[in-house]
């Protein structure tokens, strides 16, 4: 009697701690899958306004996103523009020229050693010939990551080619001139992801 009294003891405690740890068991949370990555700009709308561009911000075009390493501010006279130094991470570097003359008129810029200097009215570079459009001396301010002066003036000279095209020289504080080639761009083409909270 005593050993079955003692082996109906053990199956309730055994019993008793099959359901206390079946209760934990269900208590415990699912472990959750990982978070997949995300895009961080998936839901950033982003602007076309790129008169608004500043160091910091990035701007995507023709698949590629550039972030905006420094800017200059041009003026001449009543007129002013913009220039702005971009790369992206595989270092390629490139300058977008922002200006109203009196349409909003947008260029992406490549510097070319393929000439050195201006010249006469017409410039043939790379198989595209070139008219000369205009020149001037301008005074600029420098904001971030330029490769020139904080302020100063340059030079300039520009021609345009077919098809939205353009050869452009630029010499700063007297420095060498810098020739680059340019590609105008039609505004739906680019989109701009300001780096600040402070512009929509």
């Amino acid at each position: 009697m005593i050993a079955l009294l003692i082996v109906l003891i053990v199956l309730v405690v055994a019993l008793i701690v099959l359901l206390v740890l079946r209760s934990r068991a269900r208590s415990k949370p699912a472990p959750q899958a990982p978070a997949k990555p995300q895009d961080p700009l998936a839901d950033h709308e982003g602007v076309t306004d790129i008169r608004t561009v500043r160091a910091g911000d990035m701007i995507d075009y023709g698949d590629q996103l550039y972030f905006v390493r420094g800017s200059l501010r041009l003026t001449e006279g009543g007129y002013s523009w913009s220039e702005h130094f971009l790369d992206d991470a595989r270092g390629d570097r490139v300058w977008v020229s922002v200006e109203e003359d009196p349409d909003l008129e947008v260029v992406f810029w490549r510097e070319t050693d393929l000439v050195e200097s201006p010249g006469g009215k017409t410039i043939e570079v790379g198989g595209v010939s070139y008219r000369k459009e205009e020149d001037g001396t301008a005074r600029y301010t420098s904001e971030g990551t330029t490769t020139v002066a904080e302020r100063g003036s340059v030079e300039y000279v520009d021609y345009e080619g077919p098809e939205g095209k353009a050869l452009s020289f630029e010499r700063f504080d007297g420095g060498k001139w810098e020739a680059g080639l340019g590609e105008s761009v039609a505004l739906p083409a680019l989109r701009v992801y300001p780096a600040g909270s402070d512009r929509a």
